[in-house]
């Protein structure tokens, strides 16, 4: 991956920012944030760095790169036949529908990294889960294992645990769908001026945040609603 396309951070030699992993806007049918509110909300959070993981698209992700006053890594959440798989440091789309082994191949391709959001939540039906994960373990980089919007603690627990057992690096995100979920949970890591130097930072990084409240999953229920009554 080429690391021209990282901006460096502003941030001194020594100095630790704080980086969310997961944060969509209103390129996913699910989130109506703009990208301008994006970049005021991690702002006004104290972000370092943020990852757009829209679902299925990475052009909101591209286009944020190029607005922010911060390193924007750009990444897309792929819905395939298993569950979601997501890539970080992209330049290419990842159609939906394939085997997980296939979105895996297509992200290592373009020299990307394989993230998995939300590996053990237990109330989407979406999640990857530990069977789908074994077969592809080998091929993994990095797994979530504090994600905001999961809503029973030991489902993180159980990712932290299955980080730590296959030696995988660890990321959080707040899995934003509204401005005021973005930052709730983060990495607290070196500036990073690049997929290299990234995967460096995240290695002595620490997972910080909390979860949210159960009740920011009515942000993607009415932004799903506003999608279709517009449509």
């Amino acid at each position: 991956m080429r690391d021209e396309h990282m901006p460096p951070s502003p941030c001194t030699r020594g100095e630790r920012i704080r980086v969310d992993l997961h944060v969509h806007t209103c390129y996913s049918p699910d989130c109506l944030t703009p990208l301008e509110d994006v970049i005021r909300a991690a702002q006004r959070q104290g972000l370092g760095g943020l990852a757009v993981l829209d679902h299925n698209a990475i052009e909101g992700a591209l286009a944020l790169r190029e607005m922010a006053p911060f390193p924007v890594i750009v990444g897309e959440e792929i819905y395939t036949t298993e569950g979601e798989i997501a890539g970080l440091f992209l330049e290419e789309h990842i159609p939906p529908g394939l085997t997980p082994l296939e979105a895996v191949t297509l992200i290592q391709e373009q020299g990307g990294l394989v993230y998995v959001p939300h590996p053990f939540d237990r109330y989407r039906s979406n999640a990857l889960g530990g069977r789908a994960l074994g077969p592809i373990v080998e091929h993994l980089d990095v797994l979530e294992v504090l994600n905001a919007r999961v809503m029973i603690p030991t489902d993180n627990q159980r990712a932290q645990e299955f980080a730590r057992l296959h030696s995988l690096l660890s990321g959080a995100g707040s899995d934003a769908h509204s401005t005021a979920e973005i930052g709730r949970a983060y990495v607290e890591m070196a500036p990073f001026a690049g997929r290299d130097s990234f995967v460096r930072s995240l290695a002595s990084g620490r997972v910080q945040g909390s979860v949210s409240s159960p009740h920011v999953h009515l942000y993607s229920t009415w932004a799903k609603i506003r999608r279709r009554m517009q449509d």
